[in-house]
């Protein structure tokens, strides 16, 4: 994700709370496209399971969206392209995609789990709960704390940041 619109400006504090939804929201916004791309190169029952996580995405966009402006916000809009982590040209790739892209959105839910309460604090562990579920069906296998990178036995913690926006940089 491109960072820009996820940080507060120095004059325009967000709550903690505002900040997670954001960094979720973005998440989300990198997972559409990138169950976009992986689609059209899986088939078959795994064709069936991205086009499931491709629409399940796009809903969590859109009630993120929602639950920004109740904060007060103004939703991080998406970027017109994000830079993979690998190239995807067939479908094992593809599933090694779909199983990082899950990664990562464990991670933004589990920081909006610890930033929120109530009710949204709730749909946010559910949101972890179903992409560890998804990532584990993608990789073939679980890992210990999903949403934690630093948890995961031999994980490479930068190996699961987030999925760049294409020819972006840290000084937006």
């Amino acid at each position: 994700m491109s960072t820009r619109s996820v940080r507060p400006s120095e004059e325009d504090a967000d709550s903690p709370e505002l900040t997670a939804v954001q960094a979720a929201l973005a998440a989300e916004h990198s997972a559409v496209y990138g169950y976009g791309l992986l689609g059209g190169r899986v088939d078959g029952k795994r064709g069936a399971e991205a086009r499931a996580a491709y629409d399940g995405h796009r809903a969590r966009r859109d009630a993120l969206a929602r639950a920004v402006r109740d904060l007060g916000g103004r939703p991080v809009v998406s970027d017109a392209a994000y830079a993979l982590p690998f190239a995807v040209a067939d479908s094992p790739s593809a599933v090694r995609l779909a199983a990082v892209l899950e990664d990562r959105i464990a991670g933004a839910y589990a920081d909006l789990v610890r930033a929120a309460e109530g009710p949204r604090r709730k749909e946010a562990a559910g949101a972890l709960r179903e992409a560890a579920v998804r990532a584990a069906r993608w990789r073939g296998g679980n890992v210990a704390f999903p949403g934690l990178a630093e948890r995961a036995a031999g994980a490479d913690p930068a190996a699961t940041g987030p999925v760049e926006a294409a020819g972006a940089d840290s000084a937006r």
